[in-house]
C-alpha cells in the first residue's frame, strides 16, 4: 500500500507539472517583455489572433529601445532602415529605466511576426526576437 501511495503522489506530482508547463506555452494577452542592451527577454510570446494585447514594456538598458511588430512574412534583413518603416505592423519607444503599459489589437491572421529593435544598430547587436499569432 505504502509503493502504491508513493507512486500516485509521484504520477500527481508530474501531471502538475507537465499541466503547469503547457499552460505557460499558451497564449496570452497580457505580456511583459524587459529590454536590455541588447535583448528582449522573453524573446518570443505568444499571442491570440484578433484580440486586444496589452504590453508592459520596461526598459532596462542604459540607451533608448522600440518595440516593433513587423508585418507577417516581413523580416528586416540584416539593418533596419528607413525602406522597413511600410512592413511595420505595430511600434512603441521606451525611454531608459522607463515602463510603458500599451496596448494593440494582435493581428488577425495566425503567424510567426518578427519584432525587433528599430534603433540603428541594436538589431546588428541581436535585439531581435518572434511573436507567435495563433488562432484560438
Amino acid at each position: 500500500m505504502k509503493k502504491s501511495g508513493f507512486v500516485l503522489s509521484v504520477l500527481l506530482g508530474v501531471s502538475l507539472i507537465l499541466s503547469a508547463c503547457g499552460s505557460a506555452g499558451g497564449a496570452s494577452t497580457n505580456l511583459n517583455i524587459i529590454m536590455t542592451d541588447f535583448k528582449f527577454e522573453p524573446v518570443q510570446n505568444t499571442i491570440p489572433a484578433g484580440k486586444e494585447i496589452t504590453l508592459k514594456l520596461t526598459n532596462d538598458g542604459a540607451v533608448l529601445h522600440e518595440y516593433v511588430i513587423m508585418k507577417l512574412g516581413q523580416t528586416v534583413g540584416e539593418k533596419f532602415g528607413p525602406e522597413d518603416e511600410e512592413n511595420i505592423y505595430w511600434e512603441a519607444e521606451v525611454d531608459t529605466g522607463e515602463t510603458a503599459t500599451v496596448t494593440f489589437t494582435a493581428p488577425s491572421e495566425p503567424g510567426e511576426y518578427e519584432i525587433v529593435c528599430g534603433i540603428e544598430g541594436h538589431l546588428e547587436a541581436g535585439m531581435v526576437g518572434k511573436l507567435f499569432v495563433v488562432a484560438e
